[in-house]
């Protein structure tokens, strides 16, 4: 914002949301992509409505709320899209020959303002907005790709018969309407906030599907006519064979959201019934990187967790279903632990983000590497950390063990239902006891829970038949703490709103389970005692357990009951 650091900290500080210290820190942690006001905003120092309004008191400058408004298209293309995106505005009112009101995350920005006025011709009345009401407006955007895609559509309908036949698939992958098909899908995920873009072949039709908040939804329905060329164009994109119909094929290509930033697309081709399915990743890295609490861990688990990363050895392992966020926990630990005095090297398959200061390895069988050959050789890059993407298999685990015992801090993942599950399921990989006791630090479980849409949250009280079923949950936990937990009688949901489309969720949060090996958890592990008496031990000596970890979100109205009931039984 074109507020000079100096004002801005008067502004907050008489406001007494923002002491020196904090001010000083976000100057500090500030660049030329982060400003001072996103920092302050993103680590949650100051919650953004509560600073947008303190702006808007401070400057005279009018507050608009966009969600629930209606922007007629013509005032909306008074203004490109682009143009919109990157100077973060939208104009929601004009009156020909008169004014045009423009709401503006920077409402200060007069080149700008004064670049609209004479585009426009009209007076400009800035008015100044949040990021997530100007994310919404700018949506209206979109709301015409139906139709554009029905045009491309039946524009390449017509292409590919006249053209005729597979052997110029190539060429009509790269006709001008595939190619903004393509480009507007992904641009409508990227605005969705989708994880995931999915291409699904029918007999009749090819169905895309977004995964939005970890749920799956249906959101185009195209001819069957365009399916072999949607992906023949995501296969010369991710640099795959092209006439390769037989066999799944993995690649990831790069796709330019704006001049400024760009995400990594992970790209699968599977054959199918009627075709080849597409399965598209989209990897997006955070302006900074993102910190325990910030995941959601408590203040305490981050201790727990910080506690034990910094040791110089032994094995920290990340569990829980596919699409928990592991890989999310993996990188923040190695974003903590990356120092220039350390040596990170990472072997993964695929490698989900580029990390700057940290070597990483992609598995590649055809060419011989594996996760145990890969293993073998990074142990003699000498290595101070090693991250394992998965560990799959008895080889792998066996490694990964014989490391944390000669001095190397290894993490990686692994598939389980809870935390103290890991030890029989090593166990089970043939790792011997001892050497087990030995290495084991620390177990994380964890689930992706959907966040309450702060737009529309609203409080009610808990029924009878919800207070028994959570009360039925913690005497399944068997821990005296736990069945003397105050069951909330007070809960939060959100109504639904345009802001989240009406489902009531924005965004995810993990819930977690820590399992921190004491002695007493290592005497059992030497005894090879089941799984049960060990979960028993480690709730006992005080760790909280995924429902425990969930009910407090929900007493906090992070999340809803039945959103942590839903994934604890996943």
């Amino acid at each position: 914002m074109h507020l000079t650091a100096e004002k801005l900290r008067s502004v907050l500080k008489e406001s007494g949301v923002v002491n020196d210290a904090t001010f000083d820190s976000a100057v500090k942690e500030s660049d030329a992509d982060n400003t001072i006001e996103d920092v302050l905003v993103s680590r949650g120092d100051v919650p953004e409505h509560y600073f947008i309004e303190l702006i808007a008191k401070h400057t005279n400058i009018p507050l608009i709320d966009l969600p629930g408004m209606a922007i007629p298209k013509e005032t909306l293309n008074l203004v490109p899209e682009n143009f919109a995106q990157s100077k973060h505005l939208v104009v929601f009112e004009y009156k020909a020959g008169e004014s045009a009101k423009v709401a503006m995350l920077d409402p200060l920005d007069y080149g700008t303002i004064e670049f609209l006025r004479v585009k426009l011709g009209v007076w400009i009345e800035p008015y100044i907005t949040t990021k997530s009401s100007l994310t919404f407006a700018l949506k209206q955007y979109k709301e015409v790709i139906s139709t554009e895609f029905t045009q491309a559509i039946k524009e390449n309908v017509e292409k590919s018969l006249a053209m005729g036949g597979e052997a110029d698939l190539v060429k009509m992958a790269e006709a001008v309407s595939i190619v903004a098909i393509l480009k507007s899908i992904i641009e409508y995920a990227i605005t969705l906030n989708a994880s995931d873009i999915h291409f699904e072949p029918f007999s009749k039709n090819l169905v895309v599907r977004f995964r939005v908040d970890g749920v799956l939804r249906e959101v185009f329905d195209l001819p069957k006519q365009v399916e072999p060329n949607l992906i023949a164009r995501v296969k010369i994109l991710s640099n795959l064979q092209i006439d390769e119909h037989r066999l799944p094929q993995d690649g990831r290509f790069k796709f330019d959201v704006s001049e400024k930033e760009s995400i990594d697309i992970r790209v699968n081709i599977t054959p199918v019934l009627y075709g080849e399915k597409a399965e598209m990743r989209l990897l997006r890295s955070t302006s900074r990187p993102l910190s325990l609490e910030d995941i959601g861990l408590s203040k305490e688990s981050s201790a727990i967790a910080i506690e034990e990363i910094k040791k110089p050895n032994g094995m920290i392992l990340v569990t829980g279903p596919t699409g928990s966020g592991k890989t999310t926990t993996l990188y923040v630990i190695l974003h903590i632990l990356n120092t220039p005095k350390v040596n990170i090297t990472t072997i993964e398959d695929p490698i989900e983000y580029e990390v700057s200061g940290i070597n990483q390895v992609q598995v590649n069988p055809k060419a011989g590497v594996t996760f145990a050959t890969g293993l073998r050789s990074i142990l003699r890059q000498d290595p101070n950390v090693i991250m394992i993407g998965e560990i799959r298999d008895e080889e792998t685990a066996s490694i990964a063990v014989q490391s944390a015992l000669t001095g190397h801090l290894v993490l990686s993942s692994l598939h389980t239902n809870d935390a103290p599950a890991a030890v029989p399921r090593l166990l089970d990989m043939k790792v011997q006891a001892f050497l087990l006791a030995s290495t084991i630090n620390l177990v994380v479980a964890q689930r992706l829970v959907r966040r309450i849409c702060l737009s529309c949250v609203e409080s009610y009280e808990a029924s009878p038949e919800v207070v028994k079923l959570v009360g039925a949950q913690l005497t399944l936990i068997g821990d005296k703490k736990a069945m003397e937990t105050e069951i909330p009688k007070v809960m939060y949901r959100g109504k639904g709103c345009n802001i989240c489309g009406n489902s009531g969720f924005k965004g995810q949060i993990a819930i977690f389970e820590l399992f921190r090996v004491t002695e007493g958890i290592r005497t059992l592990i030497l005894k090879s005692a089941p799984s049960t008496e060990i979960r028993n031990t480690a709730i006992a000596d005080g760790m909280t357990t995924l429902f425990e970890d969930g009910l407090e979100k929900v007493r906090h109205g992070t999340t809803t009951i039945e959103e942590v009931l839903r994934v604890i039984q996943e």
